[in-house]
């Protein structure tokens, strides 16, 4: 327990007051340093990083084959170091689900499963040493005042683990809240509780949100941070508005703590423990596929990882001074990229998560919240949750929103159809743009 204590607390210092770099290319040395000496130890660890990267100099790393999730778990035994088999792995994540005991661990090493919104659960595997590096790197980038004093977490997910549990002492009151229990149990045990730091998805804030305007839930949390979704900007005005403070976030996955908001709330890659390339999918607009490097985990190697995930990058500075990669938006996965015919009637235009929310964030003051689906090229449904009881006002609005932006773009407009706005929290993710259909490969896709 010291050990674990210690090992945290040195994470903690390393990442808030231990290390400075003066610039950028500062930051770059350093990180060229640490990604090869660890990517020697992964070639010596994991016989499928050995035989995919051969004999070729580490120097030449940043061009070595890229991995994705598919790879990775067809390849998870080979892949990992710590010996653990896929098939047990996943009989261990599945039954803890079952059972809501998250506890059990294999050989001291955290077993848990990925949500699983693309549709493919994926394993994660992180070490007792790793469990304290991540408390102590989470602690540095979210509390909202020093380790040394008292704080209440209350921390939302789908499901709990080892790693979540970590950060838990006579300090640091940490308390889980399970998705799947009902929201009056969760108003009454925040009430009961109330904690100084909130941490949930951005569906999960919505609806505290909504209670705490009603009356019902009366925290005053220093901090509130998002995680597990995408933060919609109607959904950070709306929480941000109602706890009158900065809806801070987390951007974390099954493959790593990859970027948290710094006291602006200015999202910033964690690049002193992940390097991150760029597969741009449109360099004007500043959008692209982040490839990882995480040069912290070793239990289960994660080297030249694509992502799925669509990031913009911010143009301005931030104020704060960082020399970490600033995200204006995580916009959701690749598999939420709208395609819409052309209105030459050839081919396909493609549209970005983010132009979907900004129509429907402009369409009206009314619209408090949304979900838009694209299950043709030609064919949407969009469903409203209004402030008022005339919801074809709104919805006449948002069906406008998207021809204007659909005539801008150059693409056809869909037929829409309006369905009533229902959510449950906990039985899946909140996507509020989502598509749900394959596309064509050959289909000539313009912008």
């Amino acid at each position: 327990m010291v050990m674990d204590q210690l090992g945290i607390v040195y994470r903690y210092v390393l990442t808030r007051y231990g290390r400075g770099w003066k610039d950028r290319a500062a930051l770059e040395r350093w990180q060229e340093t640490q990604v090869q000496r660890h990517l020697a130890k992964v070639r010596s660890n994991s016989s499928f990083y050995r035989e995919l990267w051969g004999n070729r100099p580490l120097s030449e790393w940043r061009d070595f084959p890229i991995i994705d999730k598919d790879l990775m778990m067809e390849h998870f035994n080979r892949l990992n170091t710590a010996g653990i088999r896929k098939e047990e792995a996943f009989a261990l994540a599945q039954q803890s689900e079952q059972t809501r005991d998250f506890t059990p661990m294999i050989d001291g090493v955290t077993i848990g499963l990925s949500s699983g919104t693309s549709g493919h659960r994926g394993l994660f595997l992180v070490s007792a040493k790793e469990r304290r590096a991540w408390a102590g790197a989470v602690l540095a980038k979210i509390l909202p005042g020093p380790l040394t004093g008292r704080h209440r977490i209350a921390f939302f997910l789908r499901a709990n683990s080892n790693l979540y549990g970590t950060v838990g002492s006579r300090r640091l009151q940490f308390a889980f809240y399970d998705l799947l229990q009902p929201l009056s149990e969760h108003v009454r045990r925040l009430n009961e509780q109330p904690p100084s730091l909130l941490v949930a998805p951005a569906s999960m804030l919505r609806l505290l949100a909504e209670r705490k305007r009603a009356g019902a839930l009366r925290i005053e949390p220093e901090r509130v941070v998002s995680v597990a979704e995408v933060l919609d900007p109607m959904d950070r005005h709306y929480i941000g508005e109602t706890f009158r403070q900065t809806v801070h976030q987390v951007y974390q996955c099954t493959e790593g703590f990859l970027a948290s908001t710094c006291a602006y709330g200015t999202l910033h890659m964690n690049e002193d423990i992940v390097y991150i390339q760029k597969e741009y999918i449109d360099q004007e607009l500043r959008k692209f596929v982040p490839v990882i490097t995480d040069f912290s985990r070793m239990a289960q190697p994660m080297v030249r990882y694509r992502l799925n995930d669509i990031l913009t990058e911010r143009q301005q500075l931030c104020p704060c001074g960082s020399p970490f990669l600033a995200i204006e938006a995580v916009e959701g996965r690749c598999d939420d990229l709208f395609y819409f015919k052309a209105s030459s009637g050839e081919g396909l235009v493609r549209v970005f998560p983010d132009f979907i929310a900004r129509a429907m964030l402009a369409a009206s003051d009314d619209i408090q919240a949304y979900q838009v689906v694209l299950h043709a090229p030609d064919r949407m449904e969009i469903s409203l949750q209004t402030g008022s009881a005339d919801q074809d006002t709104a919805r006449k609005a948002a069906a406008a929103a998207i021809h204007t932006l659909c005539v801008r773009l150059g693409c056809r407009p869909p037929l829409v159809t309006f369905t009533e706005y229902v959510f449950v929290p906990g039985e899946r993710k909140l996507r509020r743009v989502e598509r749900r259909f394959d596309v064509d490969g050959d289909a000539l896709l313009i912008r």
